[in-house]
């Protein structure tokens, strides 16, 4: 079996794994960035909105939007770090540094949007391709920087502890320790040993483990899934939000219309065009993400409806495609122009609020084992999230996780041992049974672990989820291991933990929302 040796192996390369390994590389470090796709094959590139950039954080009005999206459940120490120091982070490396070409007034200043939850007009952007633009020129930055290796289509099977994968019998007496991981390459059967002085999770949140949902595909909660497996703390993973406006149209497939439009004052209506929202919220259309999204639901429950819409008649027409050419273009191409046509939304599976627990320096309670981006939770978004404030969790998360490492390694002693030697079986899985279990995995989710929850729909959920298990357990005892098996065995543990969460929380908060039995709907 073959040993890659390396200081830093950063699991995930969207925007949180990148910037690590350029902070990493600045300070010394040898990195190893593994991506399941190419450098921007990530949530990241997806992000349209934009990214909050503060110019007044002393205000203490982003603490009081991010604390009340939260439903007032929050961590403050995390929100501190992210108002302190974000527009440092956004500044130093996207502005000065990588000149990303952010939109700007005729004057040269920057142009700032508003995004639902938010009380100000904090958030800069790239038209409606903000994602994209930050990330592209970030992962050109990582292609650029020698001291970076990067390793597309390389899949991260399971991570390596001393209490798990080596031959001394002692190391299981020794505090819980992650040396690495087992990594599949890319065009590969056999997997590689990566052993790692630091180790860190950076693979995303888990939004594909529903049938519908806005994540680029294979989000299926690799990061949680691993650290599960090892024992590491995971926290609120009860708490996923749906992103209220998605594209919905009877063949066409469901992708997001960004928050923005409703920022510059688009308004939410029924089949009707009655508004819906100004009665539920004083913000109406811009209220946080899971009022928005349970609203919907409930409309189009009362309605019989397949979707609401979103009414673009205050906006102006003329400036539409050049303002969110990407929603203009792809709304066009499903029969719908946005200049005179209400766009049908309905709501998906976004984001993952919880996940492996950290501290602010990314510390999981595995040794030298860390996460950021969405795959950690901090706690900054408490039970639901205030829109923008991922880009910025995955630069100040990536920073001080990236600083703290360097000033590990720089003053401690690691044990890496060989690990020991990877057995592959000698079946192959059947790829139509592993499909076909992905998507009984992603519909139960949808059904009975989605917007509305109920104790019955939770118990029915985990029922199949736990019989699913057993089946795909099978087929990776005994089959080869293929990046298709890795992503099913790691979505069903992703589901059965947020069904777990879930059954384990009998208040209703933020995205997490539960019926009596007698009311569901």
């Amino acid at each position: 079996m073959e040993i890659i040796r390396t200081d830093c192996l950063v699991i995930g390369a969207g925007l949180a794994g990148a910037a690590y390994a350029l902070q990493a590389e600045k300070a010394g470090l040898d990195v190893q960035l593994l991506s399941l796709g190419g450098p921007t094959d990530a949530n990241s590139d997806w992000a349209q909105g934009g990214i909050i950039y503060d110019t007044d954080p002393g205000s203490g009005l982003l603490a009081k939007d991010i604390l009340e999206a939260s439903d007032h459940t929050a961590n403050p120490a995390a929100v501190r770090q992210l108002v302190e120091e974000g527009p440092k982070a956004v500044h130093d490396l996207l502005i000065d540094d990588l000149g990303v070409g952010f939109d700007r007034l005729a004057d040269g200043e920057l142009e700032f949007t508003r995004e639902g939850g938010h009380s100000a007009r904090r958030i800069i952007h790239s038209r409606d391709l903000t994602g994209h633009a930050i990330l592209s020129a970030v992962a050109r930055r990582v292609q650029e920087t020698p001291g970076i290796k990067r390793q597309e289509g390389a899949v991260a099977i399971d991570l390596l502890t001393l209490s798990h994968n080596t031959d001394n019998a002692i190391d299981r007496y020794l505090p819980l320790t992650c040396f690495g991981a087992f990594v599949l390459p890319a065009g590969s059967t056999e997997p590689v040993a990566m052993v790692a002085r630091k180790t860190v999770l950076a693979t995303g949140g888990l939004g594909h483990i529903f049938q519908h949902s806005t994540n680029f595909p294979g989000t299926v909660g690799h990061g949680v899934a691993m650290a599960y497996r090892v024992g590491a703390r995971l926290i609120d993973l009860e708490y996923v939000q749906f992103h209220p406006t998605v594209f919905y149209g009877k063949n066409a497939p469901r992708f997001l219309i960004t928050e923005a439009i409703r920022g510059e004052g688009a308004v939410l209506v029924n089949v009707e065009g009655n508004p819906f929202m100004d009665a539920l919220h004083p913000r109406a259309s811009l209220a946080p993400r899971d009022i928005v999204s349970r609203a919907i639901h409930k409309e189009m429950a009362t309605s019989g409806e397949p979707c609401v819409y979103l009414d673009l008649g205050a906006l102006d027409k003329n400036n539409l495609k050049g303002r969110f050419p990407s929603v203009f273009e792809r709304c066009l191409e499903h029969g719908v122009d946005i200049r005179h046509d209400p766009i049908p939304v309905v709501p998906a599976a976004h984001y993952s609020c919880g996940g492996v627990h950290t501290h602010l320096e990314g510390r999981t309670s595995v040794l030298h084992l860390n996460a950021i981006g969405e795959t950690a939770c901090t706690g900054l978004h408490g039970a639901n999230r205030l829109a923008s404030t991922s880009l910025l969790e995955c630069l100040t998360s990536a920073k001080f996780t990236a600083q703290a490492d360097a000033r590990d390694i720089a003053a401690m002693e690691f044990k890496l041992p060989e690990p020991r030697a990877w057995e592959s079986p000698p079946l192959e899985a059947d790829p139509t049974l592993v499909g076909q279990d992905l998507n009984l995995v992603q519909q139960t989710m949808w059904n009975y672990a989605g917007i509305v929850r109920s104790p019955r729909r939770l118990t029915r959920a985990r029922r199949i989820l736990m019989e699913a298990r057993e089946e795909i357990q099978s087929f990776y005892r005994d089959c080869r291991v293929t990046p298709e098996l890795v992503e099913l065995r790691n979505a069903v543990q992703a589901a059965l933990l947020v069904v777990h969460a879930a059954s384990l929380n009998p208040r209703s908060k933020g995205a997490h929302y539960l019926v009596d039995e007698e009311r569901q709907n």
